[in-house]
């Protein structure tokens, strides 16, 4: 920092037997997240009775800039408030790197190319940070430093928060199946591109090596999954679901073999799913007070009241009402809702799943 203090971050590793799939969770990107925090100590906790077949490694306070980005009783932290750009989209990606090393690696075998295809990833990451001439913004290189941690793991997850939200997850469309092991009732299911997050910034190196080498007729797959797990509403910790959460990732960690089977199962519950296309942004269409009616995660009919918006400028105007009941003429699932009851016209008021569908096994 300006004064010379060094900013650090809490990294826990915890060994396994060493034929498992390697783990990455972080929590905190973004200065308001703070539940995945209490589901990391929650994970440590329950860790520590499980037999590991993978390396698992644990990064709470991801971003300490973001947490520490204070504004009275609000924590800010979303944005880099130098840039402006969003902390969870400062990653790395190189799209050239896997074509250029299958015509290097055209016949390797599967171990070598995972082996070899990490090492390239990581010196290109290495090369940013260390021989970048220019330089690095702060975020990138907080960025770049968790994304070197992360490329090292078979499967990652990503822990975040909406403002004032319902557990959710991001899910790359190729690994829809393996969201029905979380204890989480709502998927986007986003494209297999990249688009500045870290669940992309993991996946797409390794999704697009995979259709390189199927261009030249070999059909490989190397088991690696990324995902962001939504975890509810931002600035709060809650310490019991968080145990609720670790278990749930625990079981998806047991389905994958990263751990040994200890009863983690998932929950039987109604799954929903939307592709990310059909994720829509309500928007306000005035500025007012927001009474907040829609219930998360429950189907709302064409018609039904999302929510209600206060005038009292209008109150006594006879050509006026004082109050504005906003709905859709499609069904829709509400997700989140903007934190605040004050709202401009146009600010992003609802998230919403369209076009929604059952997530079957």
């Amino acid at each position: 920092m300006a004064s010379g203090v060094e900013l650090t971050v809490p990294v826990y590793r915890l060994k396994g037997q060493g034929h498992g799939p390697s783990v990455y969770i972080q929590a905190n990107i973004h200065g308001a997240e703070v539940q995945g925090n209490a589901v990391i100590y929650q994970l440590l906790e329950l860790l520590q009775q499980q037999q590991l077949y993978g390396d698992i490694t644990l990064v709470p306070y991801a971003n300490p800039v973001g947490c520490n980005h204070k504004n009275g009783e609000y924590t800010l932290g979303r944005f880099d408030p130098i840039t402006g750009i969003n902390w969870n989209r400062m990653y790395h990606f190189n799209d050239d790197l896997p074509q250029r090393f299958v015509e290097q690696y055209p016949d390797a075998d599967n171990d070598t190319i995972r082996r070899e295809f990490r090492q390239w990833m990581l010196d290109d990451i290495d090369d940013q940070l260390d021989h970048n001439i220019f330089g690095l913004t702060t975020g990138r290189r907080i960025a770049y430093q968790l994304q070197r941690m992360a490329l090292q793991a078979d499967l990652v997850l990503d822990l975040h928060t909406g403002p004032i939200s319902s557990k959710h997850l991001y899910c790359p469309e190729y690994a829809r199946d393996s969201a029905r092991y979380f204890d989480i009732p709502h998927t986007i299911l986003i494209p297999n591109d990249f688009a500045g997050a870290l669940d992309e910034a993991t996946f797409c190196p390794w999704w697009d090596l995979q259709q390189a080498y199927k261009n030249i007729g070999r059909d490989l797959s190397f088991n690696k999954e990324s995902f962001t797990v939504e975890l509810g509403s931002q600035e709060l910790i809650d310490l019991d679901e968080a145990l609720i959460d670790a278990k749930s990732i625990l079981s998806y960690l047991q389905a994958k073999g990263s751990i040994a089977d200890n009863g983690f199962e998932p929950q039987e519950m109604t799954r929903y799913a939307c592709y990310l296309k059909d994720y829509k942004v309500f928007y306000s269409p005035m500025g007012g007070m927001v009474d907040y009616l829609a219930e998360f995660g429950q189907p709302l009919a064409p018609g039904e009241a999302l929510a209600r918006i206060l005038r009292m400028d209008n109150y006594g105007d006879p050509d006026a009402d004082p109050l504005h009941y906003l709905s859709l003429d499609q069904t829709v699932i509400p997700i989140l809702h903007f934190a605040s009851a004050s709202v401009n016209q146009g600010t992003e008021l609802y998230k919403l799943f369209s076009n929604y569908f059952e997530l079957k096994k």
